[in-house]
């Protein structure tokens, strides 16, 4: 997986943050309703809630995860299959809908995406770019299925099963009557650290935020 940084917060908690995190915390205003899919131990929730004061809410579809983010003081966090959609919350009812590096992984994105988008005033997507420059580079060259720091699974062991572009994602968006409200592309640079890509993003990013809401 892509370099995390170790953040120490104020009552003792390590947090471990993604280079994108950063930026998705400063695209959050503060005091809102933020809900986390696939919310995993909840640092992303945790950082949110102690930077933005946000109340946090997540839903993840393991245990060990759940109660990792009881132990930070996230209590909101409950148990879910994404696949199976948002029925319990309501219509534009929380102000951003999260979902990061979880999009590869879901059997119905298209599904979800969609209940983002009724449940969510915004939603905020991070992925990792299929379409960066050493992935093009190792299907041509090596012929072998590649890797990178962002999609470091064998073939036969992955659970990214629905890859895409940042190219692509504008075609999705359009199929799933999103307007592109921001794209901030990326491009991992060392520990903990990333940069915009505002050369040719689809060929240099090896990651991409898309900041999008339902067309009205």
């Amino acid at each position: 997986m892509a370099c995390v940084e170790e953040v120490h917060t104020k009552d003792g908690h390590i947090l471990h943050l993604a280079p994108e995190h950063k930026l998705i915390i400063d695209l959050v205003e503060e005091g809102s309703r933020v809900l986390d899919l696939g919310c995993g131990g909840g640092d992303l929730l945790k950082a949110l809630k102690d930077k933005k004061g946000v109340r946090a809410e997540g839903i993840d579809l393991s245990e060990e995860c759940i109660q990792a983010c009881v132990a930070k003081g996230l209590f909101n966090v409950h148990h879910g299959d994404l696949d199976e959609g948002l029925a319990d919350y309501a219509d534009q009812s929380v102000d951003y809908v999260i979902l990061t590096n979880t999009i590869q992984v879901l059997h119905r994105p298209l599904f979800l995406i969609k209940e983002m988008a009724r449940v969510g005033k915004k939603c905020i997507i991070s992925f990792p770019n299929f379409g960066h420059w050493s992935i093009r580079f190792q299907l041509l060259f090596k012929g072998r299925m590649p890797k990178n720091a962002r999609l470091p699974y064998e073939w036969y062991d992955t659970p990214n099963i629905h890859l895409t572009t940042i190219a692509d994602f504008y075609d999705f968006c359009k199929v799933a009557d999103l307007r592109v409200l921001k794209v901030i592309p990326l491009r991992t640079v060392g520990e903990g650290e990333c940069k915009i890509v505002r050369l040719l993003p689809n060929f240099f990013a090896d990651a991409a935020i898309f900041v999008v809401e339902p067309e009205r």
